[in-house]
């Protein structure tokens, strides 16, 4: 899992909480009210749809549109759905925007680096040459028009790992919504959550943002953002890591580099869009603080926060962007 946010294990007599496993995942729906009943079929309904997705965006499945579009899309171009021509084509602007912090081409490095398929290795040289020389968003080749995919370049693969998850949940959201649910909290794996209107009158829903307890640290709470209507994302270099040369590599990759990220352990970033807070939070744990302005240039009601090491590493400290978000010190 790629962040840690503090949610709801059960749910208050007057909720209803459903939860299904998708995507390597927990994904949780809390509904306030009392016509369970009604409440959790809604819940199955948009837990169905978020397992619908999981199939057709899957870079592991070899029935998934990305699987084929990955075995052919090199060699000719791939006609693909709509939905998932439309997710591609805002992958590629996030990449735009992040100028290239988040990359759905990073697969070939993490295949590269170990972490496809396990916890991570020193890569070798001459190969790890040759993945860096597949990833690049902008050698996908969109045709509006006749809704194809093609790749420049041999051997890229697309994986939407980074931004798919938040697009499951956007989509449950939608559909929760269109089910007239006013009312609603979903999470995926504690990394990314929705939160719709509030769990009770004039209340928001208040998601607690912390970093995970290590051997050496406690768990600490970095802040607490509330929402309503909106998203929050959370990426972390905890989770999939090798220790090496001295360092310790997490599964985060930064695409401009082609090498896991060093600076930053957490980001956290909330938008009305969960697709954009999952890809943004990632693009913000490769760039670090520095690369939030660059970010609200496009996206002017960002709200961030930031864990980065000092120049030591031997400590972290928070970054809070706006100041606003900052934690106010106990009375």
């Amino acid at each position: 899992m790629s962040l840690l946010l503090r949610s709801p294990s059960s749910a208050p007599s007057n909720h209803v909480l459903a939860a299904r496993e998708a995507m390597a995942t927990r994904f949780e729906i809390v509904l306030p009210g009392r016509d369970k009943v009604s409440l959790r079929a809604a819940a199955d309904e948009a837990l169905d749809e978020i397992s619908r997705w999981e199939d057709r965006l899957s870079f592991y499945r070899n029935t998934s549109e990305i699987a084929r579009i990955n075995t052919l899309a090199a060699t000719q171009p791939v006609r693909i759905s709509a939905e998932v021509f439309g997710l591609i084509e805002q992958s590629i602007n996030l990449s735009k925007i992040s100028r290239g912090a988040f990359d759905i081409t990073v697969a070939p490095l993490m295949e590269c680096w170990g972490f496809t398929q396990g916890s991570g290795a020193w890569p070798d040289p001459g190969q790890w040459r040759e993945a860096r020389n597949r990833v690049g968003f902008e050698n996908i080749e969109l045709d509006g028009p006749a809704q194809t995919i093609r790749f420049r370049k041999k051997g890229m693969r697309i994986d939407l790992g980074s931004i798919g998850k938040g697009f499951a949940i956007d989509c449950a959201a939608r559909l929760l919504r269109d089910l007239g649910i006013a009312n609603a909290l979903i999470h995926g794996g504690t990394s990314t959550v929705c939160g719709i209107g509030g769990p009770s009158e004039g209340r928001d829903w208040n998601i607690a943002v912390e970093l995970p307890a290590t051997n050496r640290r406690k768990a600490r709470l970095v802040g607490v953002i509330p929402l309503r209507d909106g998203a929050l994302s959370v990426s972390g270099v905890w989770g999939k890591a090798f220790r090496s040369r001295g360092g310790v590599y997490g599964h985060v990759m930064d695409p401009r580099s082609g090498k896991p990220v060093q600076s930053a352990t957490l980001a956290a970033a909330s938008l009305p869009s969960a697709t954009e807070t999952d890809a943004l939070s990632t693009a913000l744990l490769v760039t670090g603080s520095k690369g939030f302005r660059t970010l609200t240039q496009a996206r002017p009601n960002l709200r961030s926060i930031v864990v980065e090491k000092s120049r030591s590493g031997s400590r972290s400290q928070a970054v809070y962007l706006p100041d606003s978000l900052k934690p106010s010190p106990p009375r």
